[in-house]
């Protein structure tokens, strides 16, 4: 299929974008890597007037460490972040999710900040920024804002961004010393998550994040639990985020992914 007529704006800079954004609203979309915005507009789930392509936009292809966090740009490829060699040592999570984002070839052109803005609950990233805690950088034409991960993921490809904002880019804080674990299961590696599950050591004990069964990443924090406690939490926990069957796996086999997984996570990062 071909996409619906739009016309096509080469920003030259975050000034272009946003004065696009403001005039066309919610008939402007935004272009960064355009892996599942192309798609979008082939099969004509997607029909903007305006396609702003940023990716000309040098400031937004920044990663930054500034203090305790990792400032990444709306430009910046998932494969960039792969290869920045702070990466391991800063964001131990993102450098345990990231390969699991689709394939060589999607991360060669997708970008971070475009996987949240799609919102698809089955992606890696989003989970990854709801466990860290961090922030989405907004902004339009009057001002800046930034939304806290929990808050931004608003549904199912909803979040809380608006028509005429740009998500100018994200912040993840850095937490020294982190104990961190991160699994999916999918029917083949690069396919969209049956569940991934994220887990954090806290002060307070520690964080699991689970994504692919509810419409958002869902976190949970917890004290130190271990035996029975361990497995009523877990199960509780599991039935909350209300599974579904589909063509990919029953509600059951979620739930019992998200008990298996969530137990062993826990254990490997309170060891």
């Amino acid at each position: 299929m071909k996409p619906s007529a739009f016309d096509y704006l080469r920003a030259e800079s975050v000034g272009d974008v946003l004065e696009g954004l403001a005039q066309q609203g919610g008939d402007a979309r935004v272009l960064a890597g355009g892996q599942s915005l192309m798609a979008m507009l082939n099969m004509r789930l997607a029909k903007p007037k305006l396609l702003i392509d940023i990716m000309g936009i040098r400031e937004l292809r920044q990663i930054e460490r500034k203090g305790d966090a990792v400032i990444i740009g709306a430009g910046v490829r998932q494969a960039d972040l792969l290869a920045w060699p702070d990466l391991a040592e800063t964001l131990p999570l993102v450098a345990l999710a990231l390969p699991w984002v689709g394939h060589m070839q999607t991360r060669s052109r997708g970008t971070i900040c475009g996987s949240l803005a799609h919102a698809d609950p089955s992606a890696e990233m989003p989970l990854t920024l709801v466990a860290l805690g961090g922030e989405v950088l907004l902004r339009n034409t009057r001002r800046r804002r930034r939304v806290a991960a929990k808050d931004f993921f608003a549904g199912m490809m909803l979040t809380a961004r608006a028509d005429e904002e740009l998500i100018e880019g994200i912040s993840l804080p850095v937490v020294k010393g982190a104990r961190v674990a991160f699994r999916e299961v999918a029917r083949r590696h690069g396919d969209f998550a049956i569940v991934a599950c994220a887990a954090m050591k806290i002060p307070t004990g520690v964080r699991l994040v689970v994504g692919g069964v509810a419409d958002v990443p869902t976190a949970r924090d917890w004290p130190r639990l271990e035996g029975s406690a361990l497995d009523d939490a877990l199960n509780a926990f599991a039935y909350e985020l209300g599974a579904r069957d589909d063509v990919h796996a029953s509600a059951r086999y979620r739930r019992d992914l998200v008990r298996m997984i969530g137990r062993d996570l826990i254990g490997e990062v309170l060891q």
